[in-house]
């Protein structure tokens, strides 16, 4: 172990839509929202994470509350490397230290990404003091962190609902066969509720408390078998302008967001219609496994596994499987060599 090895730390990022969680030395250490609030007039970022998410929608007009990454990919460059540097200035064992130590990272892209999108990431990271930057993409993470051997030349689905995008994938030998990414993910269920509120309630929600809605009472399915008690939403009336309460039941959401979740379904069927068939063989033997925030809508197994006629398993901490996977690909960098993309 040379000097320089001393003077290195490494860490896995999964880099998302809502969330920013990063793992150094195998514990979690970041678990954040992907946001940033910057003041318009001296342009610095005065918050980051929980502190940023917590201004969202309350705001006046020399601040502004920005999600850098945008359907998983990053969309606002500066933004995103800034409040990645917070992030990893945050980690207590790098805090400690005197010099900013070089970095060993290894980041999660969507399937989906461009050539383009892949350089942004890296340059980002090479901003960051990163010395060795490895790419794996987010099913394969995933997969690994959901606990499926990925190296035997045995099929697995996986489908990772985050908050840009839904990644579907068959994996098997360390190698994604098929895989769909669409952009139908938790953001979209948000706006989705607030649209309904809109219509049906003529109230008026922000983007805060339509996610407290999806927490709460979102469902995909109008038949669950212990289903959520009703919930009061408050917001403003469309058409007097005064703020309001509505009660809201999880009946409603579940028909708000069954567009949405439509799409996923066909994009399963359609990964599935691609799937080789010694590999549809044993889908059907392993089932298919959910993974990502968005797997944690209830019923949403249950539906999945109506429409595949598989058995269909949630993940335990769905919203960490991700970065679980990317860290223990980071710990055994030997091993996953073919699954990293330098």
């Amino acid at each position: 172990m040379g000097f320089f090895d001393f003077m290195t730390e490494d860490i896995a990022v999964d880099l998302g839509t809502a969330n920013t969680l990063i793992i150094h030395n195998g514990k979690v250490v970041i678990d954040n929202p992907s946001i940033v609030a910057r003041n318009r007039l001296t342009g610095k970022i005065i918050a980051t994470g929980h502190e940023a998410n917590r201004m969202q929608g309350k705001t006046h007009e020399n601040i502004k509350t920005i999600r850098p990454l945008k359907d998983g990919v990053i969309a606002d460059f500066q933004a995103s490397e800034e409040m990645i540097k917070e992030f990893v200035k945050q980690i207590p064992a790098i805090k400690k230290k005197l010099f900013p130590p070089s970095l060993r990272m290894v980041i999660c892209i969507p399937s989906g990404i461009t050539e383009v999108e892949k350089r942004a990431v890296i340059d980002s990271g090479r901003h960051m003091n990163a010395k060795e930057i490895y790419l794996i993409y987010e099913p394969m993470a995933a997969a690994i962190g959901v606990g499926v051997d990925i190296m035997e030349p045995k099929g697995n689905m996986i489908i990772d609902i985050g908050g840009g995008t839904t990644e579907i994938a068959v994996i098997a030998l360390a190698g994604i066969v098929c895989d769909q990414s669409v952009k139908v993910a938790g953001d979209l269920f948000t706006s989705d509720i607030m649209y309904y509120m809109r219509t049906q309630h003529n109230l008026h929600v922000g983007e805060t408390t339509a996610e407290k809605i999806k927490i709460q009472i979102g469902s995909a399915t109008e038949d669950l078998d212990n289903p959520p008690e009703d919930m009061m939403v408050q917001g403003r009336d469309l058409l007097s302008g005064k703020p309001k309460q509505v009660q809201v039941s999880y009946r409603e959401i579940a028909k708000a967001l069954d567009k949405s979740i439509l799409r996923i379904e066909d994009a399963v069927m359609e990964t599935l219609s691609k799937t080789p068939p010694e590999l549809a063989a044993d889908i059907y033997n392993t089932g298919i496994y959910l993974a990502g925030g968005g797997s944690m809508l209830r019923g949403l197994d249950k539906r999945l596994s109506r429409k595949t006629d598989l058995p269909v398993y949630v993940a335990e901490d769905p919203l960490r499987a991700v970065v679980r996977g990317t860290g223990i690909a980071l710990k055994n960098l030997e091993k996953y060599k073919t699954v990293l993309i330098k």
